[in-house]
């Protein structure tokens, strides 16, 4: 029986708690007297003040700073002149312009929730594809390489990177103290430093899944792929001067830009592109194609346009949609698979488990991740459980698989399984084609020649400051990409005034010397 509120009383806009229970005075606490004590009797200012207590779940340890948006991805059917459906059977990519739904959060890495989003860092784009075949989550970075190719070093890399841990300031010694000691790094280091490290906004970089995945056809064959996102609003980075103008300004102003654009209903494109090449180790190449500091040559290897994403929605709530959004590398549809890359292999763990720690166990039933789909398993219980998942018609005391007592059923296999041949002994290697300066030069000689200056006006600025060990690290690693990459980087430290601090974000100008301009330029105030 439907309940009639009395219109004097409670209206459609009419304020309540969360039991339901109108709120008649929203601006005073129960007391006696009006100058009080309060009592303890007062439920609706305690409702209110102990959920305010629990507003925040725990930031992401990285990518925590983030803004996200709804849209739809238009396939087309088509790698080239081929159909798609002769390297992968998942159905998000069949029928041309099919429409899947997406959202899609972009972020900054290492720094927090609120920090400025001008900092030199790389960006983060996640897409979750809502599929006819549940949820599938490509999870990558604005550019297309990696750090490191081993996620054991993940954890190493990120304290590093992240702030000192006595000072709760980043230090640009301990970013190169790592990168130093690890020259697989050193073609990311030359992307970061330049003004790829600084996009001007997230609407006009690119993205990329930076891992192998495998794609998977209807007779079980599998290939090797990488995906790229190319921006149709056109490419932008930003100077060190120019981000730090812009940080003057406004510390928001990629969120705001992409919120501001979808709301003048000028709709952020991005054509997806991947890049094929067949399953196995291709010796015939310098480097390993699992290999995620590596580029695919794109002459050896073409971009095929496959896709296109347009975002036209912004989120109802930040919190529900933006903050609870939750993504894992582990998160495929059939025809879609796994590579053996081992940097992928250990995010496909770490992703879906620190979800489970920030949003809790049964976060994938809530709407802004949950699958646009049907959902029955035998998983139940867990912190903030609302429903079982539960089919129409099953015996709800079976909560297992095999049953005869109506409870679940497996699936049947659609298209032949993928079962790649796998042999060696088990070891603690690595790829043994490492390569680690060559693209690094190549990258560097393609950049224009205002992308090299600033590339190392950043370095040597930051390099100045730590120990010449380090220095030295560097520069032989720059002289093995590049004669002159190395020569102008040796010969911009040894010119280099090294008074500095190395407390501060990478590659900032000036900001050692903030605290005693702050106190330089402070106006004197009486006590009051």
């Amino acid at each position: 029986m439907t309940q009639q509120n009395d219109s004097t009383h409670e209206q459609d806009t009419t304020l309540t708690n969360r039991q339901g229970h109108p709120v008649t005075n929203n601006q005073n606490l129960r007391t006696v007297s009006n100058r009080g004590p309060a009592t303890l009797e007062n439920y609706d200012f305690l409702e209110k003040i102990s959920h305010f207590d629990r507003e925040r779940v725990p930031e992401r340890v990285v990518h925590a700073r983030g803004a996200g948006a709804h849209g739809y991805f238009e396939t087309y059917g088509v790698v080239g002149d081929e159909p798609i459906s002769k390297y992968t059977r998942a159905k998000v990519f069949q029928d041309k312009e099919k429409k899947t739904p997406v959202f899609v959060r972009f972020s900054t890495v290492i720094h927090g929730g609120h920090s400025p989003e001008t900092l030199r860092d790389p960006r983060g784009f996640a897409v979750k594809f809502y599929t006819e075949d549940g949820n599938w989550d490509l999870v990558g970075n604005n550019l297309k390489i990696f750090f490191i190719r081993d996620a054991m070093k993940f954890p190493d890399m990120i304290h590093a990177f992240k702030p000192d841990p006595i000072t709760n300031i980043q230090n640009v010694e301990r970013f190169f103290d790592f990168c130093a000691s690890s020259p697989e790094s050193f073609h990311m280091v030359t992307f970061v430093y330049s003004p790829w490290g600084i996009p001007a906004n997230y609407r006009m970089m690119q993205g990329s899944g930076v891992n192998t995945y495998k794609w998977v056809n209807q007779e079980g064959k599998g290939v090797l792929v990488k995906y790229h996102w190319e921006p149709l609003q056109g490419i932008k980075n930003l100077t060190q001067k120019e981000a730090e103008e812009i940080q003057q300004k406004n510390f928001n102003h990629a969120t705001q830009d992409l919120y501001d654009a979808i709301e003048r209903e000028e709709f952020p494109e991005w054509e997806l592109h991947v890049q094929i090449m067949e399953d196995g180790p291709h010796p015939e190449l310098d480097f390993d194609p699992l290999d995620d500091t590596k580029l695919w040559p794109n002459d050896q290897f073409p971009w095929y346009p496959v896709g296109k994403m347009v975002l036209n929605k912004n989120p109802e709530d930040y919190f529900a949609e933006v903050e609870q959004a939750t993504f894992g590398t582990g998160v495929l549809v059939d025809g879609l698979d796994f590579s053996d890359d081992k940097m992928l292999q250990g995010r496909t763990f770490s992703y879906s488990d620190t979800q489970r720690h920030r949003v809790g166990a049964n976060y994938l039933q809530l709407p802004i991740n949950a699958p646009k789909k049907r959902v029955a398993t035998n998983q139940s219980g867990g912190q903030m459980m609302y429903k079982r998942d539960l089919a129409p018609g099953q015996n709800p005391h079976i909560n297992y698989e095999p049953s005869m007592l109506n409870g679940l059923k497996e699936a049947t296999q659609n298209g032949k399984e993928y079962t790649p041949y796998v042999e060696g002994n088990l070891v603690r290697e690595s790829i043994d084609r490492q390569s680690n300066t060559k693209q690094a030069g190549e990258t560097y000689r393609n950049f224009e020649q205002w992308e090299r200056d600033e590339l190392l006006a950043n370095l040597i600025r930051d390099l100045a400051v730590c120990h010449m060990d380090i220095q030295n690290a560097m520069i032989a690693l720059a002289a093995e990409a590049d004669e002159e990459y190395g020569r102008l980087l040796k010969e911009g430290l040894h010119k280099a005034r090294k008074e500095s601090s190395p407390s501060k974000p990478l590659g900032n100008i000036g900001g050692d010397h903030a605290p005693q301009d702050a106190i330089d330029k402070g106006h004197n105030a009486e006590p009051y």
